[in-house]
C-alpha cells in the first residue's frame, strides 16, 4: 500500500451549490409577480438574486482551501476480491460536507469512478486547525491486468451551504490485478494439506499411491484390499502392501483465452474463474512434489511458462497466469495443441480449460484432444452454463420464451454429446457450476494421481 502526501493546498474557484440555484429559481417567479403587482419595485428581484450570488461567493471563500494529506492505493489486488481505497483530506475550520470521488480504470470498478464514503472526522493539525476528513471505498476488480487510479476529485462547501469549491488532484497510481488465489489461503485447504498423505515431508512417502514399496504387518484399520494373501499364507500372519506416492509428474494447465472464455459468468470472466481453480490445484500439486506449468492460447499459442516444482515458486506461476490476457477471437485448437505437444518431452497431465458453442469448432477441439491422448493424459474442464439451463427450463409464457427454450435445449444436447464423445475417447471431463469447479478439479487431480497413470 502506497501512502503519499501532497503538501500544497488546493484553492479552486467558487461555484454555487444546488441550494443557491434553488433559491434563484424561487426568486425568479416572485420577481415576475412583484413586477406585475408593483412595477416600481421591479429592481428588488434582481437585487435579491445578486444578494444570493454574493452570499454564495462569500460562502465559498469561507470554505477555504483543502489539502490532500494522503491517498491509500494498494499496489496489488486480486480479481473478484475486495480492494479498499482511502483518502485523508485536511480542510479549513469552516469547510462543510467534504465529498471525494476517485477516477480509476474500469477494470477496478464499473463506470470508472467510485465515491469515497466518510468514515468520520478527526481533530488534528490541519489548515487553520480544522478537522481532517477521512473517506474509504471498497471496489471489486472485474478484470486482470494493469490498472490505474487516475485522479481524486474533491468538493466541499462553506458554512451556509450556498457556495462550494471543486478540485481535482492527479494521482496516476498503478494497481496490478492478479488472479484470485483466495482458495489457496483458505483454512480448509491448509487443513487438507496438513492431513494429506503427501506434501510436507521430504522423504519417500509410504501410504496412498500405486507404486509398490514394501510389505508391512497388517494392523487394524488398514484397508483390507491391501492385504497380500499369498505372503500372508506363506508366513502364517497377515501382511499388507505399502505403496509409494507418485511424484515429479508434469502437469500443464492450458487456458483457452478466446472469446467464449472471456465472457463473464456471474460477474467474472470464465477465464478468471478457471485460473482460480487451476492455481488452487497447482498449489496442491506443488505440495505433492509435482511440476506445474501454464499454457495459454487463442487464435495462436500465447505462452508456455517454465515448469516449477516447489511451493516457493508458486508466485512465479501466478505471474505467468496473470500475463495471459483476454482475446476476442475464436481459439485455434489444432495449432495450440500441436504446439504444446511438440514442447513436452515426457508424458504429462494436460488440464484444458475451455468452452464451446459452435458444432464445427467443438469437433475440431475433440480431434485435437484425441491426438494428445496418444502420449499424454488429458483432463477437460468446462463450467456448467446456468444461463443456458435457465432458458431451457423457463416456463413457456410466450413465443419468444418458447423459441429460446427450444434453442437452449438443442445447445445443451449438443454440449452433452460432445462431452460424452470426449469421455468415450478417454478424456477425463470435469463439468460443474463455477462456484464448485475448483473442488471438482482438485478431486479429479487427486483421483488421477491415485491411479498412478501419469508416470
Amino acid at each position: 500500500m502506497r501512502l503519499f502526501s501532497l503538501p500544497s493546498g488546493l484553492v479552486p474557484p467558487v461555484y454555487p451549490t444546488g441550494r443557491a440555484v434553488a433559491l434563484l429559481v424561487v426568486l425568479a417567479p416572485l420577481g415576475l409577480l412583484l413586477a406585475a403587482l408593483a412595477p416600481q419595485g421591479w429592481a428588488l428581484a434582481p437585487a435579491a438574486g445578486g444578494v444570493v450570488l454574493l452570499l454564495a461567493l462569500l460562502d465559498g471563500l469561507l470554505a477555504g482551501p483543502v489539502r490532500v494529506e494522503r491517498v491509500d492505493v494498494p499496489g496489488d489486488a486480486e480479481v473478484g476480491q475486495d480492494l479498499v481505497l482511502g483518502a485523508a483530506v485536511e480542510a479549513g475550520p469552516r469547510a462543510r460536507d467534504v465529498q471525494a470521488l476517485l477516477a480509476l480504470d474500469a477494470r477496478l470498478a464499473p463506470g470508472g469512478r467510485v465515491a469515497l464514503e466518510s468514515i468520520g472526522e478527526s481533530v488534528g493539525k490541519s489548515i487553520a486547525g480544522g478537522p481532517s476528513w477521512r473517506g474509504r471505498a471498497s471496489v471489486r476488480p472485474v478484470r486482470r491486468g494493469p490498472a490505474m487510479v487516475e485522479a481524486l476529485w474533491l468538493r466541499w462547501t462553506g458554512p451556509l451551504g450556498l457556495g462550494h469549491r471543486q478540485a481535482v488532484q492527479r494521482l496516476d497510481e498503478p494497481v496490478h490485478v492478479w488472479p484470485d488465489i483466495a482458495p489457496v489461503r483458505s483454512p480448509a485447504l491448509q487443513m487438507f494439506l496438513r492431513d494429506a498423505a503427501f506434501g510436507l515431508i521430504a522423504r519417500r512417502i509410504r501410504g496412498e499411491g500405486t507404486e509398490f514399496e514394501a510389505l508391512a504387518d497388517y494392523e487394524p484399520g488398514m484397508d483390507r484390499r491391501r492385504i497380500d494373501w499369498r505372503s500372508s499364507a506363506r508366513h502364517g500372519r497377515l501382511f499388507a502392501k505399502e505403496f509409494e506416492t507418485e511424484r515429479n509428474n508434469q502437469i500443464v494447465f492450458a487456458f483457452d483465452c478466446g472469446q467464449a472464455m472471456s465472457e463473464p459468468i456471474a460477474g467474472l470472466a470464465r477465464l478468471d474463474r478457471a485460473m482460480t481453480a487451476a492455481l488452487t490445484t497447482a498449489w496442491v500439486a506443488l505440495k505433492a512434489f509435482d511440476r506445474v506449468a501454464v499454457f495459454g492460447f487463442a487464435a495462436r499459442p500465447l505462452a508456455l511458462s517454465p515448469f516449477v516444482g516447489a511451493p516457493r515458486d508458486f508466485a512465479q506461476l501466478q505471474r505467468s497466469a496473470a500475463a495471459l490476457d483476454y482475446h476476442m477471437q475464436e481459439p485455434n485448437f489444432t495449432f495450440a495443441m500441436a504446439t504444446l505437444a511438440t514442447r513436452l518431452q515426457r508424458r504429462s497431465l494436460i488440464v484444458v480449460f475451455s468452452d464451446f458453442t459452435d458444432p464445427t469448432g467443438a469437433q475440431i477441439m475433440v480431434e485435437s484432444l484425441g491426438r494428445l491422448l496418444e502420449r499424454h493424459r488429458v483432463l477437460f474442464v468446462v463450467m456448467a452454463d446456468a444461463d443456458l439451463a435457465g432458458f431451457a427450463h423457463a416456463p413457456p409464457r410466450d413465443l419468444d420464451t418458447m423459441a429460446r427454450a427450444v434453442t437452449a435445449q438443442a445447445l445443451l444436447r449438443q454440449r452433452a454429446l460432445v462431452l460424452q464423445q470426449l469421455r468415450q475417447m478417454g478424456v477425463n471431463v470435469v463439468e460443474a457450476p463455477h462456484e464448485r469447479i475448483g473442488t471438482a478439479l482438485l478431486d479429479a487431480y487427486l483421483a488421477i494421481k491415485r491411479e498412478g497413470s501419469l508416470g
